[in-house]
């Protein structure tokens, strides 16, 4: 991470999103879902807390772990899960699946190790485009789906309190303050995602060549700035004006426009950026506020960057918040590009009962990377409901 953050070198197979515990492990933390209906989001939270989050989680309207504190409760979990009987290899990756009349029977690790496999979790997270590539290569089906691409946009955390809590100076008792955004735009949907008050702006690359960023915060949230993904709805549609179809055009779009970003952003990880203002009146801003990214911020025309219906959307976004927030639409804040991996671009499909796939036996899609989640708590979620399903298989 260092080396991403201090050098500008992504790793392809160490970075943000790949590693112990994925992308979840330096996220924000943040633990409110809506996805009450997909299983027990107190057991997962109680689960939590039994690996060292603060109880306070199973109270709070909305819980929230801290990036700062998330890596040493991944590494409890896999040290349980070690002394349970479990064995955790890193530097593994799967790199090829074999299936004799649709049904799973090896899987082949790094390229060279094959080892026997009755029953596999594909729970890769969103980024896993190798695993994607894999799955069309092989013709096991998976699909196109919508998902949301955008800016993170950082405001001082001061200008935050001031807006919601209607007064000059923040009183201590008072957490920083944080904002949900949501509206029509040039007919898609453009909303806040992910709003992270008193956080840093991450680099979240997977690949060279490419600028993605995204957002956390640490448990105290005591960083002077807020961020949030801001962000508008695309599908196969504005996939194909660029002439991306099949199953993996969403992924092939979001990949183009993150190049793009890295180009426009001059090398290095350093990230096209323009104040919220400039960008509406499409100025190139003469300046940048000082921004948490730590690879840098470059001044460029995102109207450049970014496609020409994301843009017109985010304008016309960025007003109406604007009138709902007052103090939100002001050129101290900045925009930065891209913020592209808010779900995954594909959906591995499964059958609605048994979460295996539904052509090869024994493969179970799971969690964000296959399309069924969308945060810790309901990955989470996924995740027991796919080894109960195993777990009835085995034994009935």
């Amino acid at each position: 991470l260092a080396a991403i953050n201090k050098l500008g070198e992504v790793n392809a197979e160490s970075n943000y999103c790949f590693g112990e515990g994925g992308a979840g492990t330096y996220s924000d933390g943040k633990l409110y879902t809506r996805s009450t209906k997909r299983g027990d989001v107190r057991t997962v939270l109680q689960y939590l807390v039994y690996f060292g989050a603060d109880p306070s989680i199973l109270i709070d309207a909305h819980p929230h772990i801290g990036t700062n504190k998330l890596p040493k409760i991944i590494s409890a979990i896999r040290e349980q899960l070690i002394a349970c009987g479990a064995a955790v290899r890193f530097e593994t990756k799967l790199t090829d699946i074999f299936c004799k009349e649709n049904v799973l029977k090896e899987i082949e690790l790094n390229n060279e190790e094959r080892i026997p496999c009755s029953y596999l979790i594909l729970a890769t997270g969103h980024s896993a485009r190798d695993i994607y590539t894999l799955l069309d290569k092989k013709g096991i089906a998976i699909e196109s789906k919508p998902f949301a691409l955008g800016v993170r946009i950082e405001h001082p955390q001061s200008i935050i309190d001031t807006v919601q809590y209607k007064c000059d100076i923040k009183p201590e008792w008072l957490p920083p303050a944080s904002y949900s955004l949501v509206t029509q735009a040039s007919g898609k949907g453009a909303f806040s995602f992910c709003m992270c008050p008193g956080g840093i702006i991450a680099p979240a690359a997977t690949a060279p060549g490419e600028v993605v960023v995204n957002g956390w915060s640490p448990s105290k949230r005591n960083n002077p700035y807020a961020n949030s993904g801001t962000v508008v709805t695309v599908d196969e549609q504005d996939f194909a004006k660029y002439g991306y179809t099949g199953p993996l055009a969403g992924m092939y779009y979001q990949q183009a426009i993150e190049q793009k970003a890295f180009v426009m952003g001059g090398g290095l990880l350093q990230a096209p950026a323009q104040r919220m203002i400039d960008f509406v009146n499409e100025q190139i801003s003469n300046s940048l506020p000082t921004c948490s990214y730590l690879p840098g911020i470059v001044s460029s025309s995102l109207q450049e960057t970014l496609p020409k219906e994301i843009a017109t959307a985010l304008k016309i976004a960025l007003k109406d918040f604007g009138k709902k927030m007052k103090g939100y639409y002001t050129n101290e804040a900045v925009l930065v590009a891209t913020e592209s991996r808010t779900s995954s671009p594909v959906r591995i499909p499964r059958d609605k009962t048994t979460l295996e796939h539904i052509q090869i036996k024994g493969l179970y899609p799971c969690a964000e990377g296959a399309g069924y989640a969308g945060g810790i708590v309901s990955a989470a979620i996924d995740g027991m409901n796919c080894a109960h399903q195993i777990a009835l298989k085995i034994t009935t």
